[in-house]
């Protein structure tokens, strides 16, 4: 499908405008939580305000890719922004957690479905060689919001209030509402098929009590409850995988897994969310621990991390469409990740501060060469009537990973630094300040604690990235395409959408 230049730029507005608010929603709320927490009463809840758009936006994105190729992307995507903003407006006027938790979750599935039919109308209107240009703009949203997310939800929660830390998506929501209208397309999905109702129940079930289970397992008070949606989730993904393999349109293509270009580049999305995303969370906490660097100090880090990712996704998207090649980018970029990260394991502690950040932004330069193009790549692999599916999964994968590996990363740290501290030290109460006011004894023994811990942490990673070297020379060779590929030919219903 082909769209006048004019006509482009407006829908590429529109996409970047309500990607970079969904994603924005994510982190904006970081450094309002503890006044909204306090403000509603409601402290010992006040995780659930980030779980609850997490679970959210996660359990949703293979039924809305879904929906995508059996209503069209353009229903689903304007659906999915309206009930964002009324979320949005929600949010502000909450009276009490469990009203802001509630439209958190109307938040989070809308939001997800922005952000994925963002990706899937893109694939519709541009042709395989232009795609990487356009999703590599849109997927730079996500490392933008982290990187403006914080000090913009402080400043507005500082001198506007918290409930401005979500109306502050009406205006810039209902101008992309208004340009999104005009812009995006109506896209034929041909024969309509039947939707697969219980493999949507049992994927939603098992993703709940998994990310559930993820989040409770570093809470000791929570280990048996952890335990049984674990149990509820191994049950519920085993049920999901005889179903999907049983009916004839399932939510997630399992038989696509068998191409090798789907193969490696969803293992490819799978190491970004595991290899990376994953350890940034703990970045800041690290230095400041092992480097004895201030909260602010100890923020560029991540920041450059991040900021490396954001200039190398959208450049080396542009590269890939203006040369037509996309394989040298992966594999560059894993090795030299893998690299980068067995490098942070190596860093003796003390090192100036300057130089884990030097190899921070490498690792999120190498990182950003393929996050966004092999989302590209793995879409012109697959028929256009299941492009709202393939990247449904591409992208539940690399949000799988991420949640299971911070989890995981987070339990190593707090057993390892527990069981190495000093006596005179509680683990349950250890904070940067506490050990800045200890003696330079005590501070060089917690330093080397939790350099000894993070150690092996970034030799893991870099053995997840040296994985996804094998991965990204797997992806087999070729050239993207200049030509826009045929719309499917519509016809008569001859199924109820339902299972």
């Amino acid at each position: 499908m082909s769209l006048s230049p004019l006509r482009l730029r407006l829908l590429v507005t529109s996409l970047l405008t309500v990607s970079f608010l969904g994603a924005l929603d994510h982190t904006i709320v970081a450094t309002s939580l503890a006044t909204v927490a306090g403000d509603l009463g409601a402290l010992q809840h006040m995780a659930w305000v980030v779980v609850g758009y997490t679970l959210a936006s996660t359990v949703l994105l293979p039924v809305l890719g879904k929906l995508g190729d059996l209503i069209g992307p353009r229903l689903v995507f304007l659906t999915s922004l309206v009930v964002f903003l009324a979320a949005s407006v929600a949010c502000g006027f909450a009276q009490d957690m469990t009203q802001l938790v509630i439209a958190r979750v109307a938040q989070g599935m809308s939001a997800a479905g922005i952000q994925l039919m963002s990706q899937t109308i893109i694939a519709h209107v541009t042709t395989p060689r232009e795609r990487p240009k356009y999703l590599g703009i849109i997927g730079a949203a996500f490392p933008a919001a982290i990187l403006i997310g914080p000090v913009l939800g402080g400043l507005i929660t500082d001198y506007w209030g918290w409930p401005w830390v979500f109306w502050i998506n009406i205006p810039f929501g209902l101008a992309a509402l208004g340009l999104a209208v005009f812009a995006v397309p109506h896209v034929e999905v041909g024969i309509r098929r039947r939707f697969d109702l219980a493999g949507a129940i049992t994927f939603t079930l098992a993703m709940v009590a998994l990310v559930l289970a993820v989040t409770w397992v570093g809470d000791p008070a929570a280990a048996l409850a952890a335990v049984v949606a674990f149990t509820i989730a191994a049950i519920g993904f085993a049920a999901f995988f005889v179903i999907e393999y049983r009916v004839a349109e399932p939510i997630v293509p399992l038989r696509l897994f068998a191409d090798r270009t789907i193969a490696a580049g969803i293992a490819l999305s799978a190491i970004i969310g595991i290899g990376l995303f994953s350890v940034t969370a703990y970045l800041p906490t690290y230095f400041q621990m092992a480097y004895r660097t201030s909260a602010t100090v100890s923020g560029f880090v991540p920041i450059a991390t991040v900021f490396g990712m954001l200039v190398s996704n959208v450049g080396t998207g542009w590269l890939a469409s203006r040369t037509g090649h996309y394989r040298v980018f992966p594999i560059i970029g894993t090795t030299l990740g893998a690299v980068g990260l067995f490098t942070m394991a190596l860093l003796p502690v003390g090192t100036p501060l300057w130089v884990p950040m030097a190899v921070m932004f490498g690792v999120g330069v190498c990182t950003g060469s393929f996050m966004s193009l092999v989302v590209a790549v793995v879409q012109g692999a697959v028929p256009r009537n299941e492009t709202g599916t393939i990247t449904a999964t591409i992208n539940l994968v690399r949000q799988m990973g991420s949640t299971v590996a911070t989890a995981v990363i987070g339990g190593v740290i707090g057993v390892g630094v527990a069981s190495q501290l000093p006596a005179l030290l509680e683990a349950s109460s250890l904070t940067p300040q506490l050990v800045r006011g200890s003696s330079d004894e005590v501070q060089s023994q917690v330093a080397q604690i939790y350099g000894d811990v993070m150690a092996p942490v970034f030799l893991a990673l870099a053995l997840t990235y040296a994985v996804g070297i094998v991965a990204a020379v797997l992806l087999p060779a070729g050239r993207l395409s200049d030509e826009h590929e045929p719309s499917p030919e519509p016809e008569p219903a001859s199924e109820p959408l339902t299972a």
